[in-house]
């Protein structure tokens, strides 16, 4: 279940990647207006990845109940209730968006660039979120094929789409967010007859208590949206502290996080692909296999991202000078990949502790490992790192939050296991 989404997760960094690398080229406004737009971007994939979540435990639930007509009823109101609640996020985020500019310390330069592309962006998050909740029913059902497929498909359009609208047709930032809503609109038009065609979804509710559905959805989804809404606080957060150092800083960090996101391709996938097999293996009362198969993801995501660390380091320099033409931005970006990418295999076990949590009907024991992540650990490491080293100290403060975050993951991951085996047996 897991190669399909990777691939398919490897496609989606590529192009986002590839993306920053054509923005890259415009300039450091434009950079940096697209470093203001990622704690936003955070806030509305954090939403829709909530949801996702919450859609696998529920669904793979009913279907291990054979309930498959309710299943197929749950299929819609996720669609539904994913779309609107995406919608009003993005309505609210361009009419706020001064103040959020003035929270994160935008400087003035910035805000009609982002005034430009903040319209389209939000038309093309919307557009992926209804991509991603239609990939989510796919996975509840046991499918990763087709997600993994159309996500690969998706991502190549838009890299051939990309220098189409941001240079030949001349529109800059701008373009490639619409490029995106090409890719992804196409993706939609692809997608949901597969899913009503596989019998996925339905929109016809007659027998279901809808009330009592919804509310089932919202106790599963309230703390898994709110665990994944955390990460874009943060980043709000540590965004103003890089502020401080100026525009440069802020590019180098947005493109920083680009790489970051791309580097742990493998444990997105694998956060995505666990927790129905966990799921499952739960409801078999299968503790001792549930155990075995987190520590053999464990073991492989500290090795695989040690590898990846050392292949970034070694890399640092051509990378660098690959995603910007601007040399100061370059510089800071070497520094960034030499500190950072040590830390990524604890920060994996973190973020695959979140979604085995999850699983494990244990939400509240997610969120609360989210916290302490970003809170506890990551914002006051890179902040007394500033304090000590200055702008280096920000990068080794954020290695050394990352290491500490997986560290505690795994002890409260270990001790929710204890409630699970008193509860399952």
């Amino acid at each position: 279940m897991t190669w399909p989404m990777l691939f398919g997760v490897l496609s989606l960094m590529s192009f986002q990647l590839v993306d920053s690398a054509f923005i890259g080229q415009l300039g450091v406004l434009p950079l940096a207006a697209q470093g203001f737009t990622l704690p936003m971007q955070m806030v509305i994939i954090g939403l829709q990845v909530g949801l996702g979540i919450a859609t696998t435990s529920l669904i793979s639930r009913v279907l291990g109940a054979d309930e498959t007509l309710r299943a197929k009823q749950l299929g819609g109101l996720v669609v539904l209730t994913g779309a609107l609640s995406v919608f009003c996020i993005c309505v609210l985020i361009w009419f706020l968006r001064s103040p959020i500019l003035s929270l994160l310390s935008a400087p003035v330069d910035v805000y009609p660039v982002i005034d430009a592309y903040w319209p389209v962006w939000l038309a093309s998050s919307w557009t992926g979120a209804m991509l991603y909740f239609a990939y989510s029913l796919c996975r509840a059902n046991g499918n990763t094929m087709l997600p993994g497929i159309m996500m690969m498909v998706t991502s190549i359009l838009n890299m051939v789409l990309d220098p189409l609208f941001i240079f030949s047709l001349d529109m800059g930032l701008v373009g490639a967010a619409w490029a995106t809503i090409a890719a992804f609109g196409i993706g939609l038009v692809v997608v949901y007859p597969l899913v009503l065609k596989r019998h996925w979804m339905s929109l016809n509710w007659q027998g279901l208590d809808v009330f009592a559905s919804i509310k089932e959805l919202v106790n599963t989804m309230a703390p898994a949206m709110l665990s994944q809404l955390l990460p874009p606080m943060s980043s709000m957060l540590a965004t103003k502290l890089v502020a401080g150092f100026g525009a440069a800083t802020v590019a180098a960090w947005a493109l920083g996080s680009r790489l970051e996101f791309f580097s742990i391709v493998v444990v997105l996938a694998l956060t995505m692909s666990m927790p129905p097999m966990v799921g499952r293996m739960l409801g078999a009362g299968e503790i001792n296999k549930i155990k075995a198969l987190i520590k053999l993801a464990v073991k492989f995501v500290l090795i695989w991202q040690f590898v990846i660390a050392a292949a970034l380091f070694l890399g640092s320099s051509v990378l660098s000078s690959l995603l910007t033409s601007e040399s100061t931005v370059s510089e800071i970006l070497s520094l960034h990949l030499v500190w950072v990418p040590l830390s990524l295999g604890p920060l994996g076990v973190c973020m695959l502790m979140v979604s085995i949590c999850n699983a494990l009907a244990l939400p509240m024991r997610a969120l609360l490992i989210s916290g302490l992540r970003l809170f506890i650990c990551f914002l006051p490491a890179i902040w007394l790192g500033t304090k000590i080293a200055g702008l280096e100290g920000l990068f080794i403060g954020a290695m050394l939050g990352n290491i500490a975050a997986g560290i505690v993951a795994w002890v409260f991951y270990q001790q929710g296991m204890k409630l699970v085996i008193a509860k399952y047996g």
